[in-house]
């Protein structure tokens, strides 16, 4: 029988580079070798717990070598990996854990208190919780006679992703063998991913960006994934020089986060071939600090549900097309279609479309949910974007988000560009609140960098003269942080709720 799942990856890259160093976390090291023993170890452990083809095996807990052994075994058993978000109250979890019906969850040892509370809740009680630590080593260590014997098809369901959850409930995007393999052959098309690479994963595996666009293409090309536990800029710098990291994956707030630690302009970043970025719309201001400093920056579009590479923005292009997302991915096809269906014109705003191989099964156990989304074989982003005359496209905004003005559409990305251009500004966002005469008018929330001062009008002034008068916001509110997703984008909803009243 013939496995042609993601499961069967450590013991195909064994035959290719056995020495090769696959994961470093820490002190903590594996060769592709390694990975395999433990990957066959463990998924024969799981088989004994009970654990069968279509099952679900949940993984809570930051980003560990445990959480990639934990993928690659559930995946040999024909089984389904579901990687949960640790940032999430357990309640939340909960509500995941009862959606999609985990059978085992393995989790680090300082989630042991998140995961008593998710069983308390009836929700993950039936769940098998297998500890990162002695008992999950006795399972990835034990002896194992043979390799499993599993056919797993490349149209079979091989991971549940939740959606960062910022409009109500959270849905899961069930991704096929298929759908993650040929996302990733993308990425190795389009990025140039070299088998010497060093990628650092200091975004949450827990996203699809991080998972499918860094770490997964990494181990099927023979490179090396150094995994951070949990972001932290000024780690990031020490870890580029020290492994001599040639790639990694952001989103935009983590490189605004490390071009503004203080040794950043004396950082080592010599052994940096490309940064790869995503998950928003990118601000030119941050483009060119990396570009300023030789740096390579490759940004693309995505969503969860296309596994989750769409348009990508190659390095011939990333300078003279910055500000765009790029051009579909090699066995990705995308359009920006109007109300009606068809293609828009150069420069004319409309729906980002997908279709493809990457495209998902749908989500798990909501076929009401899927059908609102699919159209026939094309996946309905719910994103704003424009194509120009090369056919590079620019991600506008999301259509929830677009603000409607007197009868004028304001996307709020674009706002937030042009207020990013202020040297004082750290982190912004822009809502639309109730207005008696213009129906809705835009508000900006500010965050500031540390130990300066800035008042509203001052920003305003700022603004004038780079928007049209109409897209100015009319009022800007000063905070402390924005709130955020665990996959790094502005939890809009929250702010509409602390600072969306007319008066607030």
């Amino acid at each position: 029988m013939h496995d042609e799942g993601l499961g069967s990856w450590p013991a195909r890259r064994r035959r290719l580079s056995p020495d090769r160093t696959a994961l470093v976390h820490g002190a903590d090291t594996r060769t592709y070798a390694e990975l395999d023993d433990r990957c066959r170890a463990l998924a024969a452990g799981l088989g004994e717990l009970g654990v069968e083809r279509g099952d679900r095996v949940a993984y809570l807990g930051p980003n560990d070598p445990a959480l990639i052994e934990t993928l690659f075994a559930t995946a040999a058993l024909g089984a389904v990996f579901v990687p949960l978000n640790w940032r999430l109250a357990a309640t939340e979890l909960a509500y995941i854990a009862g959606d999609c019906a985990p059978s085992v969850l393995v989790h680090a040892p300082a989630m042991a208190g998140t995961t008593a509370a998710m069983a308390g809740d009836g929700s993950a009680a039936a769940a098998h919780p297998i500890e990162v630590g002695r008992a999950f080593e006795a399972l990835a260590t034990a002896p194992v006679p043979g390799r499993l014997d599993e056919a797993v098809a490349l149209d079979d369901p091989a991971v549940i992703i939740y959606t960062s959850g910022t409009t109500g409930r959270p849905k899961g995007a069930t991704l096929s063998h298929g759908n993650i393999t040929w996302n990733c052959v993308n990425v190795l098309i389009d990025t140039e991913l070299a088998a010497d690479e060093v990628a650092l994963v200091c975004a949450p595996l827990f996203h699809v960006a991080a998972l499918d666009m860094i770490a997964l293409p990494t181990l099927m090309k023979g490179g090396t994934v150094v995994l951070m536990g949990a972001f932290e800029p000024d780690a990031v710098l020490r870890l580029i020089a020290e492994h001599r990291v040639t790639v990694m994956f952001g989103v935009p707030a983590m490189f605004n986060a490390m071009a503004q630690v203080p040794a950043f302009p004396s950082a080592d970043l010599s052994s940096l071939r490309r940064l790869l970025c995503g998950g928003a719309p990118v601000p030119l201001s941050t483009i060119r600090t990396y570009l300023d400093r030789g740096i390579t920056f490759l940004q693309g579009y995505g969503t969860t549900e296309t596994s989750p590479g769409a348009l990508f923005l190659g390095a011939e292009r990333a300078a003279d097309k910055a500000g765009t997302a790029g051009v579909p991915s090699f066995f990705t096809d995308v359009r920006v279609v109007g109300p009606d269906g068809h293609g828009v014109k150069p420069g004319e705003k409309g729906e980002v479309v997908v279709a493809g191989p990457n495209v998902m099964l749908g989500y798990w156990g909501r076929p009401d949910a899927t059908a609102e989304v699919m159209d026939g074989e094309w996946f309905r982003s719910g994103d704003v974007a424009m194509v120009d005359d090369e056919g590079y496209v620019t991600i506008v905004d999301r259509m929830k988000d677009m603000i409607i003005s007197g009868g004028e559409n304001i996307y709020p990305a674009e706002v937030e560009d042009a207020i990013y251009s202020h040297p004082l500004v750290a982190e912004c966002a822009v809502i639309g609140v109730p207005d008696d005469r213009w129906g809705e008018v835009g508000r900006a929330i500010v965050v500031l960098r540390p130990g300066v001062r800035l008042d509203e009008q001052s920003l305003l002034d700022h603004l004038d003269g780079r928007l049209a008068r109409y897209k100015l916001p009319r009022t800007v509110v000063f905070a402390d942080s924005l709130p955020r997703s665990g996959a790094g984008k502005v939890l809009k909803r929250e702010l509409r709720a602390r600072f969306g009243g007319s008066g607030a």
